[in-house]
């Protein structure tokens, strides 16, 4: 195995996090500011120390905080919650969703994993907090991002918090509510006449220069931090089960790093001896917008490299045209025997008022895409019916309300009388 020359590093002392690991070739590299490998320029992840983990123990977790850094001992980075930069995310509601499995026709009880309950309603809440608490041990005094939307506004709001400068750079058509909600904050934001990949293209570019060696990219110079906490979605799913891990989940995809990251989640509890698996195993499935689906389109193709699209569609918080994990994220599918899913915009809207009105949650389009391919998955036969299922929905509603905003309204108009009432059906 080949050790590579690391950029500049921090002491990680205290934290199981070991080194970096290529995903593509396995060179190791010390704990730094680093993304990318330099012999296959494949992309970088925390690599453990299994011992490290093994440590860690359910009464450890239960008497932490109410938070994500109650898994801290699985983490890279926050031990001392003095170094934390942090809203103190995680530990969200998993809702029974009864009404819902009835509807789509599933036996078994199925879960929505609701991650609108964080900081700033989106489940970026989770990775902003792991990345920017290892940016400051790293040395950033600035902190950064290209975003879709919820990125954005958990990196100005951690930011504002931590009384550190922010800088995010979104795409120019972003939905209004994304951008108030990140703009309110008061740090600098940058809108690009472009693409979401072209935003990420230019932010690549930036960390290079003089003029940004100071900040902290979450999304790219300090990626294998962010990476880490969506693991927490997955360690937090398993301890409100009792200590279990499902027999299905259903985890929508933009770059495909949150269905991987879920998936490494539960095979690290099963490792480190916190869980016992279930008896076949359990099962991962994605969902993507049709109008943004090369990670979904692959799998149908039957091949493992991701073509890049073009997206299109309402579900902008997905629309990355070229997923970064897409590989990955079908290797965890096929790997764990699961399938894929497409919606396209009348079925994200079906999907968002669907779990709504069955289960109170007003989810943002991605969300609806989640429900939607949930019930393409049920209706093709690639879902079980029968088996134990967590759908993820990570964001709120309130972000996308232009989705929804002509199919909903008052469901009568009257006049102020009981007549006016009694005339429209009101009073039956």
């Amino acid at each position: 195995m080949t050790v590579a020359t690391p950029a500049p590093t921090a002491d990680f002392t205290g934290s199981p996090a070991r080194v970096l690991v290529c995903r593509g070739c396995g060179t190791e590299y010390p704990l730094a500011a680093q993304h990318a490998c330099w012999e296959c320029f494949g992309p970088l992840e925390i690599g453990y120390d299994p011992a490290a983990l093994a440590q860690v123990t359910r009464e450890q977790i239960a008497a932490g905080p109410p938070n994500i850094w109650r898994y801290a001992g699985l983490l890279p980075a926050g031990l001392d919650p003095a170094d934390r930069v942090s809203l103190d995310p995680g530990f969200t509601p998993l809702v029974r969703a009864d009404a819902l499995a009835a509807e789509l026709g599933l036996r078994a009880p199925v879960w929505v994993k609701d991650d609108s309950a964080n900081p700033t309603h989106s489940f970026k809440d989770r990775v902003v907090s792991v990345a920017l608490t290892a940016a400051k041990r790293l040395g950033f005094t600035r902190f950064a991002c290209a975003s879709t939307g919820n990125l954005a506004n958990s990196v100005a709001a951690h930011a504002a918090r931590a009384g550190v400068p922010s800088m995010v750079f979104i795409p120019a058509d972003l939905e209004a509510g994304k951008v108030v909600t990140t703009a309110v904050y008061g740090g600098d934001l940058v809108a690009i006449d472009g693409s979401y990949d072209d935003v990420n293209r230019l932010c690549s570019e930036l960390v290079e220069t003089e003029e940004f060696e100071d900040t902290a990219f979450v999304n790219v110079n300090v990626r294998p931090y962010y990476a880490e906490g969506s693991r927490t979605l997955g360690f937090e799913v398993a301890e409100q089960l009792g200590w279990r891990i499902p027999e299905q989940v259903v985890i929508p995809m933009a770059s495909g790093e949150l269905l991987t990251k879920i998936d490494k989640a539960f095979s690290e509890l099963v490792e480190a001896g916190l869980v016992e698996p279930p008896a076949g195993g359990w099962r991962v499935f994605g969902a993507q917008s049709a109008g943004c689906n090369p990670i979904v389109t692959a799998l149908a193709a039957g091949v493992d490299e991701v073509t890049p699209v073009k997206p299109t569609g309402i579900a902008k918080s997905l629309n990355i045209g070229d997923p970064a994990a897409g590989p990955y994220a079908l290797a965890a599918v096929r790997r764990t025997g699961g399938w894929m899913a497409e919606a396209d915009d009348d079925e994200i809207r079906e999907g968002i008022r669907a779990l709504a009105r069955t289960t109170g949650i007003f989810a943002e389009t991605a969300g609806g895409v989640t429900v939607a391919a949930l019930r393409t998955l049920v209706k093709e036969g690639r879902l079980d019916p029968a088996a134990e299922t967590v759908v993820f929905n990570t964001g709120d509603g309130l972000k996308t309300l232009d989705a929804v905003a002509g199919l909903v309204g008052p469901t009568y108009r009257v006049k102020p009388s009981l007549k006016g009432l009694r005339a429209a059906g009101v009073m039956g």
